[in-house]
């Protein structure tokens, strides 16, 4: 009887990750398509002025091969770059001022901001100062673009045409992220995926749609739209900086887009399990709001999507359980279904697919070692520092 019991138990919980699976297959904005892009543009009788903002803190080792992209952008209007040297300690600036020396290009003006203060994040702190200096230009867009980031000669330009043909205050792409190692190759296309799935890119570009993110490598922004919306002092404590500009921009009033990029790229590798742990688990507990609660549901929600169903195929199996094979072979075979698209755009091999629940359960234990790090009073960290528990809480959605 105990033995029929759990069987049928097991049951259940193979047939609600299923349904799950089914619900995430058709209601959830469609987020495993990958066919949001740049949406139609035309370019505008007159191109505004721009001026990038690129934070930078020890990027020596990147930037030869991110900054000659931006310096060679060709936008028809007026256009400069402002790089902030955050107090980099491997000659950062001055080898941000050789290459535009050597390369020419858009001018370049490369300036420190100093320590940030109480209650603002590092990066933050930079890129407010790089706003002062930007406003003095009086740009009527910012393109915030991280300095691991290169960009096609025509990335401004799309950018700025997206941005006026379909009256975007925010047009943002998620760059193509490395993959070349085993582990990027494991890691770096489930982080594109899981991101889409807790915002939709579909439900972001629609207008009162209460989705907002944004990707913080590629972030174009009315510069007049950033004042409204307090932009950045009012989310100078906030560790996913990017997903909090985009929800400050929507409390303004303004209108976002988010898709992924065709040729904005991230440089910056990831060669080592360790190197993308850190890369998760800097801000995973600051997603959940640094609770306790949203933690466990996680944990909870991590593993009857993703790991019950292979657990349910060989428990099934080996129990004789015809109904829970089935219903964990299914829910497997439509979580890799919905897996695909994003491994054929970072051009990796479909049998990468279902390894999916190993990847979601690395997830897992990064989700909560962010949060032993944040009790441990470790907190966040950005090149270099590290930002205790906050004394304003995160960002409310």
């Amino acid at each position: 009887m105990g033995q029929t019991a759990a069987v049928s138990a097991i049951v259940w919980i193979a047939v609600a990750s299923l349904a799950a699976w089914c619900w995430l297959l058709l209601c959830q904005g469609f987020f495993w398509r990958t066919d949001v892009r740049l949406p139609p543009r035309r370019s505008p009788g007159a191109w505004p002025p721009v001026c990038v903002v690129v934070p930078a803190r020890d990027e020596a080792a990147v930037l030869p091969a991110s900054l000659p992209s931006l310096l060679a952008q060709d936008y028809p209007g007026r256009a400069e770059i402002v790089l902030v040297d955050d107090g980099s300690t491997d000659g950062t600036g001055e080898l941000a001022r050789e290459l535009a020396r050597r390369h020419g290009g858009l001018p370049l003006t490369v300036d420190s901001p100093g320590e940030p203060p109480a209650g603002w994040t590092g990066k933050l702190w930079a890129v407010r100062h790089g706003i002062g200096l930007a406003r003095t230009r009086d740009p009527e867009y910012l393109l915030l673009t991280d300095a691991d980031i290169a960009h096609a000669p025509d990335s401004l330009r799309e950018l700025v045409a997206a941005a006026r043909t379909g009256g975007f205050d925010v047009v943002s792409q998620m760059a193509r992220l490395r993959v070349e190692s085993l582990w990027e190759r494991l890691v770096v296309p489930a982080f594109v995926y899981f991101f889409a799935q807790l915002y939709p890119f579909r439900r972001i570009g629609r207008r009162g749609s209460r989705t907002a993110a944004a990707a913080g490598g590629c972030v174009l922004l009315r510069a007049d739209t950033a004042g409204r919306a307090g932009i950045p002092d009012a989310i100078r404590h906030a560790v996913i900086d990017d997903v909090a500009l985009a929800r400050a921009v929507r409390r303004a009033g303004g209108h976002v887009w988010l898709g992924l990029a065709e040729r904005v790229d991230s440089v910056r590798p990831y060669p080592r399990l360790h190197d993308l742990w850190r890369m998760v688990s800097r801000s995973a507990y600051a997603q959940l709001r640094h609770s306790p609660p949203l933690l466990l549901g996680t944990v909870a929600g991590l593993a009857l999507v993703y790991l019950v169903p292979p657990a349910a195929v060989v428990t099934g199996a080996v129990a004789g359980s015809a109904a829970t094979l089935a219903a964990g072979a299914l829910a497997w075979a439509v979580m890799t279904g919905t897996y695909l698209p994003m491994l054929r755009y970072y051009r990796q091999p479909p049998w990468l697919a279902p390894l999916l629940p190993f990847t979601a359960f690395l997830y897992l234990l990064m989700t909560v070692d962010s949060a032993v790090q944040h009790y441990r009073g470790r907190g966040a960290a950005w090149k270099g520092r590290t930002y205790a528990r906050p004394d304003v809480r995160p960002e409310e959605g």
